[in-house]
């Protein structure tokens, strides 16, 4: 369940890839479903100077209060999908942050053993699911599920009127954020036996 209304909150995220990753599309996604939680938030892109190919990121804040500056030096949690990405944000996370990262594309060593880590197969994950374009589903599942930042339902409900008639995208999205949920459950269940 997502967290209340009435508890303070206040959580940035950045998520961090190759263009083309839908790193931005789960941005928006999680920026849409706080909104519709009655959430401030904020949703701010950045792109690299390379035409293709190059890394791409976006900053999502998500308050109960106002939001003073979308700009985040030091953020809550990282989505990380390349290795450029994983070199520029995990000095950048504040201690104790999450640090959430695609083993599938993701091999740096860790220099910090002060933030919480995840490494993630989302492609493998992805394709088991019915595409390997959903691995970014995987990771915000991943990160929901360890969260609680906004509800699983919230989430189907703002892919649901993005993808609009498009059934079969929903469907396999659907399915590989349950999937990115289930494996972050799992990964939980291990660390407390």
């Amino acid at each position: 369940m997502a967290k209340t209304k009435s508890e303070k909150l206040y959580k940035d995220v950045v998520m961090a890839g190759f263009g083309g990753q839908g790193l931005m599309f789960i941005g928006k996604l999680l920026a849409y479903s706080a909104m519709k939680e009655g959430r401030n938030v904020t949703w701010i892109p950045s792109y690299g100077p390379e035409m293709r190919g190059g890394t791409a990121n976006c900053t999502v804040v998500i308050s109960n209060e106002e939001i003073g500056s979308p700009v985040t030096t030091h953020p809550h949690a990282a989505i990380i999908m390349n290795n450029p990405s994983f070199e520029a944000f995990e000095p950048r996370l504040q201690t104790g942050g999450l640090l959430l990262f695609s083993s599938s594309m993701v091999n740096r060593p860790i220099t910090r053993h002060d933030l919480k880590m995840m490494a993630i197969p989302a492609t493998e994950i992805a394709t088991s699911a019915g595409t390997e374009k959903a691995a970014n589903m995987v990771m915000l599942g991943t990160y929901i599920a360890l969260t609680r930042i906004v509800s699983k339902e919230s989430v189907i409900s703002g892919l649901k009127e993005l993808f609009g008639k498009k059934l079969d995208l929903f469907e396999v999205n659907v399915r590989a954020l349950e999937e990115g949920m289930k494996f972050a459950s799992k990964q939980l269940a291990k660390q407390l036996v």
